[in-house]
């Protein structure tokens, strides 16, 4: 009963640990799906056609979002510039929620899974932009060692190091 109480504590006491392993997680998979949309474009190219008219804008839009989600999604495992590597990915999963997902629902049970994972990642990299990085990030450790201070409740702690 007390290693239940201990392991309760613990896990009360470092509960930004499961945010950073969903920012993990989340960068990996957007890394993931980068490199899928670079192997399949015409994929991708298909899923935006309905978007817009314009002739310019798919192959725009493919490569804004193609990189968006690998340079991101690695900012994201590392937990560098963590806010604004979630808040570029925002704009995408609006628009795959909205334009790409939502017009698709009534045809399969496929297309509501996919509508339901896009609003999950939507507010999972939500969260992420307004919580920021945990410990588990270079934001974390350069914001440390910037400002040492700060991680210390006794001043004497921080200078003495």
């Amino acid at each position: 009963m007390k290693d239940v109480h201990a392991l309760n504590h613990w896990i009360k006491t470092h509960g930004d640990l499961a945010l950073d392993l969903v920012r993990i997680y989340l960068g990996i998979g957007l890394m993931v799906k980068a490199i899928y949309f670079m192997s399949h474009g015409e994929y991708l190219l298909q899923m935006m056609s309905s978007m817009g008219s314009l002739w310019f804008a798919p192959a725009i839009l493919m490569h804004y979002v193609v990189l968006a989600h690998l340079f991101g999604g690695l900012c994201l495992t590392f937990g560098l510039i963590t806010r604004a590597a979630a808040a570029v990915q925002l704009p995408i999963l609006v628009s795959a929620l909205f334009y790409v997902h939502l017009p698709q629902v009534v045809a399969s049970v496929e297309a509501r899974q996919s509508l339901e994972f896009a609003g999950l990642v939507l507010f999972l990299l939500l969260l992420i932009s307004i919580y920021g990085a945990g410990r588990l990030s270079v934001d974390y450790l350069l914001a440390r060692k910037e400002n040492d201070e700060l991680f210390h409740p006794d001043p004497a702690v921080g200078k003495a190091a």
